[in-house]
């Protein structure tokens, strides 16, 4: 059975949003707001899509990547958790895992990326990429989930970065 995590409100996870800085946070293979590929979906080859970013802080000690379906029946459905990327890295490959990145606990209970997977005959869903820079270590365990990185970066994140796909099946 899929966990359900809901997504908290922005300001309540950095605890100073109107002060953190933008990054920019785009996919070769998508547009901000565009479909989704379905080789990057749960019943297809489930891939995760690569991602590039830039703008990060020179003082970021870490940054963290997320994606949630932010359209799921059930709330906020988490399917991809990165902590502890190295803060020089600038982007992803398709189906890789950032250099020092750590795969956290996704909405499935499973580590790495579980790709969109959306109920049969639904609008498409908009699936919310977000990268972001923090100012220090969030010595996290290594199956820490959504909830787990979003309570340890709250007053730390410097910078955020968000791209949105969509995709239904």
């Amino acid at each position: 059975m899929p966990e359900q995590v809901t997504r908290t409100d922005d300001a309540e996870t950095t605890g100073e949003a109107d002060e953190i800085a933008e990054l920019e946070l785009i996919s070769p293979e998508f547009d901000d707001d565009g479909a989704l590929p379905e080789r990057f979906s749960y019943a297809r080859h489930n891939l995760s899509p690569p991602l590039l970013w830039s703008g990060v802080p020179e003082e970021a000690a870490e940054l963290v990547l997320l994606c949630e379906d932010i359209d799921a029946p059930i709330g906020t459905f988490v399917h991809w958790v990165v902590k502890d990327i190295e803060p020089d890295v600038d982007g992803v490959d398709e189906a890789d895992m950032p250099r020092g990145g750590i795969a956290g606990r996704n909405g499935f209970g499973a580590p790495g990326w579980s790709g969109p997977h959306p109920p049969a005959g639904d609008d498409p869903h908009r699936y919310l990429f977000q990268v972001y820079a923090v100012d220090r270590s969030l010595r996290l365990r290594m199956d820490a989930n959504a909830a787990d990185v979003r309570t340890a970066m709250a007053g730390h994140v410097l910078a955020r970065g968000t791209l949105v796909g969509r995709f239904a099946r």
